[in-house]
Formats: structure tokens, sequence, C-alpha cells
């Protein structure tokens, strides 16, 4: 089992990130658009979705998604939540920063050099035809995503670094 996503994706950056600043091994998370708009669904998920296309008489295409678009400060606020540190957020675009709530300490910086000047502010996936044709749909929830990359990014960081 576990959460296997790559440490470039912003959502893997984020728990890597929430599990440093709760060991005390960097104060501050820095990131780059946090308003772009993601489908994020869990790769079990879509490796069911896989093999049932392969179960099919003949090839064709489908989407496999979970419909559902979560901001990047959603994904933070989320993440940080389930860890006990509820974010307030100040100032705006690049001079935007998000504090503890509690303790207000600035922990979430953005930087416009991790901006990308071709990313999509919107990647959404219409997955009905994988619906209607596979009898597939994802079980895996936002929340729940999320929460299995904070548990192992918490933990197991020790071993990825």
């Amino acid at each position: 089992g576990g959460v296997r996503r790559g440490h470039n994706f912003v959502e893997r950056k984020i728990t890597l990130g929430l599990g440093k600043i709760l060991r005390g091994e960097t104060d501050r998370l820095v990131l780059g658009n946090i308003d772009s708009q993601r489908d994020l669904g869990s790769a079990q998920d879509y490796v069911e979705g896989m093999w049932l296309m392969l179960q099919q008489d003949a090839p064709d295409d489908y989407v496999l998604a979970t419909g559902e678009t979560h901001s990047v400060r959603e994904m933070i606020e989320l993440a940080f939540g389930m860890a006990g540190i509820r974010l307030k957020w100040r100032g705006t675009g690049a001079d935007e920063v998000g504090y503890d709530e509690v303790t207000g300490k600035d922990l979430i910086f953005i930087d416009p050099k991790y901006y990308r000047p071709t990313e999509v502010d919107v990647l959404w996936g219409d997955a009905s035809k994988a619906a209607q044709v596979l009898g597939w749909h994802p079980h895996t929830s936002f929340e729940q995503l999320i929460a299995e990359m904070v548990a192992q990014d918490t933990q197991t960081v020790y071993k990825i670094i």
C-alpha cells in the first residue's frame, strides 16, 4: 500500500513540507500558484480502471478522473489542518503568506519562480464514458487521498530524503 506520487507533484511537496515543518527540519514551505486547480485521484482507483479497460473485447480510449477539482490552497489547508495547524492567509499574489492562526508563525510563502508558464489554471477530467462502459467510479475521496499522503509523509519522510 501507500501513496506513490513523485516529489515533483505539488500535493507531494505540500505533505513532505508539512512533515519537515512538524519535525523542525524547516520553518517554511515555498510554493508557486496556489490557486490553480487539479482533479486528483488515487493510483489504486486508476489501476482498477486500467484493469477494467484491459478486460474489454476491443481497445478504446477512456478518461479516468474524479470529476472534481480542488485548488492547491485547499490541499494546503486540508493537509495542515489534519496536523492540527489552522492556516490563515494575508496579502495577495506573490506577497501572500499562510500563517498558523494559533502561533501567528508564517509557514507558507509564495515564490513566482515556482510558477509554471505553461501551467493550466484548471485540470479536470470527465470520466463519464469509463463509468458507463466499464462501470468504473473512483472510491477514494479527495480528503482520504490527502489524509493518506499526510500520514505517509509525516512518518516516512526520513526514508525519502
